[in-house]
């Protein structure tokens, strides 16, 4: 295959009208070529296949454009607000290795960095759920595949001979130059109520355990607890790489060793961050980039020695039901790796799953709890009640496993705002068998 180094513009015209278009979740979006896409007004049916964008491509302003997106972040949201033609694509990121198949997107496109020596262009900060759809669209004559090269972009590495996490220049289509730096996600500062939350989590962590980690002032807080205090020799086997894992790293708490599988290395399938962040990754080979579907399969996380996950969650019920994604009709979020992580600590007694969240919200100017009797409508269950362990606010945590109905819905309203403790404690009575 002999590859063509063409402009954005040139490769965005590449695109059919009608047309089916894939890019990855989020840090692996060709930003550089979407922008030319949206420079064309002539669409007539083009489907785009993507997840958390980091930008608001006009694109997906155009009419004849349709974006299905399998995580909504604030761009999505805006997106929609906006009266784009955008809509849910409701799957946990691990499966969205099957539907890229189903789907079958006739471009398939990523951001890499540039070849090197021997013209092997890391995936750098995303391998995620398309690479294996990559494959089988370079191996594919009617395919196109379109990387876009950014030199300002981490090479990172993968667990070669499975799983390199790269492209050979030669196996690709097209080459798009891109000089925009990666998206900066800085760590915001805890409020008292998330140090709080926080302080409760990190309760559960002993020296050795393997963490998972994810997005937010929460996540980031407890990581900060374990890298300024005692214990050490963590693992990290996580759908997400932070800042605060990077930190967790320099401090020398993290080893790898005690963890049963991948023992050796940290081990994600995306990075999101600061500057300094993307910069420490860059070559370093103590953090390896694999497939979704492999870092997020339960029965691989459970092989790892006393897993211990950290994931939000917008709302509970007194069943135990957590949404984290979709609160009354409005889609705030995606499914993500949320009930992989969160069912792999069901598959081990001493692994532990923790969902951290405010005990209220302001809505409307309105104060209200987010441990609810029951949910509003049109809101969904992300995680379902049996598979939930550990849930934390500002207030204590509720252990769950084990405990029957009624048990569960009092340890809920035990750790609700005492604004609606006792209204929640008096319908947990009403709650069984």
């Amino acid at each position: 295959m002999t590859v063509r180094e063409l402009t954005a513009a040139e490769a965005a015209a590449l695109v059919r009208p009608t047309d089916s278009l894939a890019v990855p979740l989020g840090p692996g979006a060709p930003m550089t070529l979407l922008a030319a896409l949206g420079e064309r007004d002539d669409w007539e049916a083009l489907e785009v296949f993507g997840a958390l964008l980091l930008d608001l491509p006009v694109l997906f302003t155009r009419p004849g454009v349709r974006y299905l997106s399998g995580f909504f972040g604030p761009a999505e949201r805006a997106l929609f607000d906006a009266g784009a033609n955008i809509e849910m694509l409701p799957a946990d990121f691990r499966r969205f290795v099957m539907l890229a198949e189903r789907f079958c997107p006739r471009v398939m496109t990523t951001v890499a960095t540039p070849p090197d020596a021997h013209g092997n262009m890391s995936l750098s900060l995303h391998a995620g759920a398309t690479v294996r759809e990559l494959r089988r669209a370079i191996a594919d004559p009617d395919r196109i595949v379109i990387v876009e090269v950014n030199e300002h972009y981490p090479r990172t590495v993968g667990l070669s001979p499975e799983h390199p996490h790269s492209l050979h220049v030669d196996e690709v289509d097209v080459l798009v130059v891109g000089e925009k730096p990666p998206f900066v996600l800085d760590d915001p500062p805890p409020t008292d109520v998330e140090a709080a939350i926080a302080r409760h989590a990190r309760a559960y962590i002993d020296d050795g355990c393997t963490l998972q980690t994810g997005i937010g002032a929460i996540p980031s807080m407890v990581v900060s607890l374990l890298t300024d205090g005692p214990g050490g020799d963590y693992g990290v086997h996580s759908e997400m790489f932070t800042t605060g894992l990077m930190r967790l790293h320099q401090s020398g708490k993290v080893s790898n060793e005690r963890k049963g599988q991948f023992r050796g290395f940290s081990v994600t399938t995306f990075a999101l961050g600061t500057p300094e962040l993307y910069s420490w990754l860059d070559g370093n080979e103590a953090v390896r980039f694999l497939p979704v579907e492999v870092v997020n399969a339960p029965h691989t996380i459970s092989r790892n020695h006393r897993v211990v996950s950290l994931n939000g969650a917008l709302a509970v019920d007194l069943f135990g039901q957590v949404s984290a994604d979709r609160v009354g009709g409005r889609q705030f979020s995606g499914i993500g790796g949320h009930e992989d992580f969160v069912a792999a600590s069901g598959l081990e007694l001493e692994d532990r799953s923790l969902i951290c969240l405010p005990s209220t919200a302001e809505i409307d100017g309105k104060t209200v709890s987010r441990l609810v009797t029951a949910f509003p409508a049109a809101t969904t269950v992300t995680t379902p009640r049996h598979q939930v362990d550990v849930v934390i606010t500002e207030y204590g945590a509720a252990e769950l496993r084990g405990a029957t109905t009624r048990e569960r819905a009092r340890a809920l309203a035990a750790i609700a705002h005492p604004d609606f403790r006792e209204e929640l404690a008096a319908a947990a009575e009403g709650f069984g068998p």
